[in-house]
């Protein structure tokens, strides 16, 4: 091998070569203490082809701790049983209410005084849509403008029967999981 004055690069070397480039002693202290990034699809979605994202545009459900702007995560897989927070398809339209069954009743109850409970019975076209299991409340100004920007600029598709209901296309891209956004208006 020629050596020369000039440094042109370290491609030319291979470790044994380079004695000294054998990995030798302890490594670095703070290696112990590494964490791994947390991943919010790993932790706040169970089933990834399941699940959906929506914007909620009403106040019906604030005693919940859901309030207009907030994005909920859905997920199709899980069973509404009673007690828990569902987006449901009533009579054409969507709404999140808490489903409430009783013997042979079943209601869908908001948390908020201004908007009365929707009780199921035979002549109602209910689907439970999916069960809400997160939500995701954003309280920084700049994020809430970014996001607002992002919504402004997004192709949107209401549908036509006005159940005020905006969809978004999902991006696709690979390592995020296939997603639609939805925009929830219960004016009910």
């Amino acid at each position: 091998m020629y050596y020369s004055s000039t440094y042109n690069g370290t491609k030319q070397f291979n470790q044994q070569d380079v004695r000294t480039a054998n990995a030798t002693g302890f490594g670095a202290a703070a290696d112990d203490f590494m964490e791994r990034g947390i991943d919010l699809n790993e932790r706040l979605i169970m089933n990834k082809p399941a699940t959906f994202f929506f914007r909620m545009n009403s106040d019906a459900m604030e005693g919940a701790g859901i309030y207009a702007g907030d994005v909920l995560i859905v997920d199709r897989s899980i069973k509404a049983v009673n007690g828990k927070i569902i987006v449901a398809a009533v009579n054409g339209e969507l709404f999140v209410r808490r489903y409430a069954k009783g013997f042979n009743t079943a209601s869908l109850m908001a948390e908020n005084r201004k908007f009365r409970d929707m009780v199921l019975d035979e002549f109602t076209q209910f689907l439970s849509w999916g069960v809400v299991t997160c939500v995701i409340h954003m309280v920084d100004e700049g994020l809430i403008a970014f996001n607002k920007n992002m919504d402004s600029n997004a192709p949107s598709a209401v549908r036509p029967n006005g159940g005020g209901v905006k969809k978004y296309p999902s991006s696709g891209t690979a390592g995020k999981i296939p997603s639609t956004v939805f925009n929830l208006d219960d004016g009910f």
